[in-house]
């Protein structure tokens, strides 16, 4: 994996995917409010402090995309482990049915040879599926592969063998020990996205399920002690998270929060009520004047004091009654579903779909090989598939009728799939082995990659289920090669451009910053939609120093913390600070053009001041900076402009 990191960091830099990360490291790290915080909104409070102490720690050092690019390269480093694990646990087999020096030298090629195979398909993975997310990096997909590896590992955690030693029986505390890895990539998942890992954790949840079920007798009171205990610190874990990001989360950041969640329902799942003018009169009949809604479309209304906590209530719950309450759900079910067929059979998410396709086909082709002569567990294996694709039918059913389903929410989801596939895969093949072949005439079911050292009950004779696997494997990993090759030819390409383009977008918020910093003594509003496509570099050192700037809307807008920066800055609200002259406003030229300027006089032409926009600075060619100038009823501009061509 050190080698793919390497590789992946001479071809590509290392990119924040959206403005979002650089928000949260940039609250983290001290450039927002001038001190390290770590109420972020996004993760929950326990880990954004932990970072923001890093950050104080060393404030120049890139703590935030360090932990993310960590989080992403350790997955795959932990998978690839537990892969190579399962080569011993596998070839274990053969040793143990024949014991001459022949074969045993013969055992220990072929495991050197199974393991670098197993390390190969993961970096092509890594590389032909998985490289846009590797080097443009989201924080809600990095929560996705820490829960995908949870599952994987829980699901192939080898019983007999737990860190390098080799036990006949799995007390509780051995399992226990064995399932810690797991616990603890879910419960750093769900600190870093919440929402992400609990829409994936019933992927997590039928894992435990599928193991349970095969750890014979199921209701035994040990397995009991290991299932229930397990969930039981998962459930702790969880509560204490949650319970100290609400006490952090207490006083002005509870209205806040509030205020949050209500412009997430708007703009997130109801946002055709602020466009067009079909709610217009009714949203004036709820006190939200036409200067507010232009604002609100916008995303600016940080430039607008009316549009506080009760307001932004008010147009959310009008929003769910007269849009979402007006929705005929039967026709959107229907359409829903048809959209969820369509995505699951077309190219729009391909190598994703194909992905999962290839995890159920290798699935249904192992079962029917290697359990045919066994009903119960071809029946069980069958009945194992059969839920996941009722879980993640529903699953995809409810994103799509919430009508959220970008990149960053789909693709964890094929992800976590896959590696509940994979892992059921490689559990029904160690199964096979025992249930195909030679074996004793009394063998119970044995749990999930258990080591066993019985000899099959013909002398010498080397298990056909032994033999089956090992011809199912290639097929399985010259599948997913082929694929990642596709993937690899299609996608590399489309990364390189994608960087290109990030470059070029990002010497715009250069220049922005620049300007900002080179002008100290004024604050500068940023236009949302001019602002929204700069991402900075992940493992980038930088000067932490305070800045000077802020987007005029977003989801920090108003917050304790926004308040803070401001008030550092001798600025009460946006709007007034415009007026007098603290503060200026950057917008590109192509929202000019589409949009103009009058937007930003009506608000305060509604407030009974009329005012001039008027532009005093470039940066670079496309942007411009704007100065608000007062004007007297006689016309007369009540301050001086100020030109700096």
């Amino acid at each position: 994996m050190g080698v793919s990191a390497l590789l992946t960091g001479f071809f590509f830099d290392f990119y924040f995917d959206m403005n979002d990360d650089t928000m949260m490291r940039d609250i983290m790290s001290g450039v927002y409010s001038g001190t390290p915080d770590g109420h972020n909104m996004q993760t929950l409070y326990p880990l954004g402090a932990l970072l923001a102490l890093c950050y104080r720690i060393c404030g120049t050092f890139p703590w935030y995309g360090t932990f993310l690019f960590l989080c992403q390269f350790g997955c795959f480093f932990l998978v690839g482990v537990r892969l190579c694990t399962l080569t011993d646990v596998f070839y274990m087999r053969t040793q143990s049915v024949s014991s001459s020096e022949d074969a045993a030298g013969r055992n220990v090629r072929r495991r050197f040879v199974g393991k670098l195979l197993s390390l190969l398909v993961l970096v092509f993975f890594q590389w032909g599926i998985w490289l846009t997310h590797m080097v443009n990096v989201q924080y809600t997909i990095t929560c996705g592969m820490l829960v995908g590896a949870a599952v994987f590992l829980f699901l192939t955690m080898p019983e007999g063998v737990l860190f390098g030693k080799t036990s006949k029986t799995h007390s509780v505390k051995a399992f226990m020990r064995g399932s810690l890895p797991a616990l603890l990539l879910f419960l750093l998942a769900f600190q870093l996205r919440s929402e992400m890992a609990l829409l994936t954790l019933p992927f997590l949840g039928l894992a435990g399920l599928f193991r349970w079920w095969a750890d014979r007798p199921v209701f035994e009171k040990k397995n009991l002690q290991k299932y229930g205990g397990l969930l039981l610190l998962l459930l702790v874990g969880m509560g204490l998270s949650l319970g100290a990001d609400s006490l952090a989360y207490g006083g002005e950041w509870r209205t806040f929060r509030q205020f949050f969640n209500d412009r997430t329902t708007i703009y997130d799942f109801y946002p055709e009520v602020l466009a067009g003018q079909s709610f217009d009169t009714d949203l004036e009949e709820q006190g939200v004047s036409y200067g507010a809604q232009i604002l609100l479309e916008n995303y600016n209304f940080g430039l607008d004091e009316r549009i506080d906590a009760q307001l932004l209530r008010d147009v959310a719950v009008y929003a769910k009654e007269h849009v979402g309450g007006e929705r005929d759900w039967g026709t959107v079910f229907k359409e829903k579903l048809r959209l969820y067929r369509y995505r699951s059979f077309h190219g729009g998410d391909m190598p994703y779909n194909l992905l999962v396709f290839l995890g159920y086909g290798i699935n249904i082709i192992a079962i029917v090989i290697l359990m045919w002569k066994d009903v119960r567990n071809l029946l069980a294996a069958a009945v194992h598939l059969f839920l996941i694709l009722v879980v993640r039918s529903g699953l995809w059913m409810f994103v799509l009728m919430r009508g959220r389903d970008p990149e960053r929410i789909t693709h964890p989801l094929y992800l976590v799939e896959f590696c509940l596939l994979a892992g059921v895969f490689l559990q029904c093949l160690q199964r096979g082995m025992y249930f195909v072949g030679n074996m004793p005439e009394k063998v119970d079911s044995p749990a999930p990659f258990a080591v066993s050292l019985t000899k099959p009950s013909v002398s010498g004779t080397r298990s056909i289920g032994f033999k089956t696997a090992q011809s199912i494997l290639p097929i399985a990993g010259v599948a997913l090669f082929f694929l990642c090759l596709w993937g690899l030819w299609k996608g590399f390409p489309a990364v390189r451009v994608d960087q290109a383009r990030r470059q070029e977008i990002n010497r715009d918020w250069e220049a922005i910053d620049a300007y900002c910093r080179a002008h100290p003594d004024t604050f500068y509003f940023e236009d949302v939609y001019s602002t929204v496509a700069f991402s900075g570099k992940l493992l980038e050192r930088r000067d932490n120093a305070a800045a000077n700037y802020d987007i005029a809307g977003g989801w920090m807008c108003k917050s304790p913390l926004y308040q803070k920066k401001l008030a550092a800055f001798g600025i009460e609200n946006a709007a007034d600070a415009l007026a007098e002259g603290k503060a200026g406003f950057i917008m590109s030229d192509e929202e000019i053009s589409l949009r103009g300027l009058v937007w930003l006089e009506v608000p305060y032409a509604e407030q009974g001041l009329d005012v001039y926009i008027e532009e005093y600075g470039r940066i670079n060619e496309n942007y411009g900076v704007y100065q608000v100038i007062p004007i007297s009823k006689d016309g007369q501009y009540l301050r001086e402009t100020k030109w700096e061509w």
